[in-house]
């Protein structure tokens, strides 16, 4: 029997939930769009994955229940109460620059949770694993463009295709390249001195891992096992 109560995937998901609320409701959202449609349907989400918590449902089983069908469901609603695809466009044409640092940092931790929500299913499909690693999604990308991080001269700001979308990536190693293909862990935004990053690069000894194997936007494999460590810390970080 699968130990539902201690899935990363449902933890992460519940934290990733309790971050939405938190940054939606203290962001500097301007235009249309409707706060308490979002801020009340995030909250129901609360009770479908408490629910799953105590179901000791095989994750294959819990991919396909009710409940998960329901918050994705319900991801599509605050998308729409959020204004619709391409509603992060619509809220920084609406800040001066000064404001559109903060703005970007918030834009970036809604996207992660509702990402992080809408792609459950496809990480309890993997099964029974028990492992930090699982309660993110790891996507293989390729680095589109490259540039200096306008603020440090020992960073570069990476913006990688990850297949339904593109990420950007702050990394300190100075020999990635335009074309590498790069596996991507697809953490809660960090700000690094003014530019967000949306995940790290998985890599070993300082170096990034630029030859990936796999499909554009799925899970890479081909890498060392290793390459996940510091991906283990982060979620676990995250969840305390």
């Amino acid at each position: 029997m699968w130990d539902t109560s201690k899935d990363y995937r449902l933890r992460v998901a519940e934290k990733a939930v309790d971050l939405f609320i938190r940054t939606a409701g203290g962001a500097n959202l301007k235009g249309i769009w409707n706060k308490r449609k979002s801020m009340n349907t995030a909250r129901e989400m609360i009770p479908e994955i408490q629910t799953l918590y105590y179901s000791y449902m095989e994750p294959e089983d819990m991919a396909k229940s009710s409940q998960i069908k329901d918050l994705k469901e319900k991801v599509s609603e605050i998308t729409q109460a959020l204004g619709g695809e391409g509603w992060q466009t619509e809220f920084l044409k609406l800040v001066h620059k000064e404001e559109k640092e903060k703005l970007g940092e918030a834009i970036s931790k809604i996207k992660f949770c509702l990402n992080t929500i809408s792609s459950i299913d496809k990480r309890l499909l993997l099964g029974a694993v028990d492992d930090p690693i699982v309660g993110i999604d790891i996507r293989k990308g390729e680095v589109v463009s490259i540039g200096k991080h306008p603020n440090a001269d020992n960073l570069l700001v990476c913006n990688v295709n990850i297949g339904d979308r593109a990420a950007t990536v702050v990394t300190n190693d100075m020999t990635v390249k335009e074309g590498n293909n790069v596996g991507v862990s697809l953490l809660p935004p960090t700000n690094f001195m003014g530019v967000t990053s949306e995940g790290m690069f998985l890599g070993m000894g300082g170096s990034v891992l630029k030859d990936v194997e796999g499909e554009i936007g799925q899970l890479p494999h081909g890498f060392p096992l290793d390459a996940l460590n510091t991906t283990r810390s982060l979620v676990e970080e995250f969840l305390k």
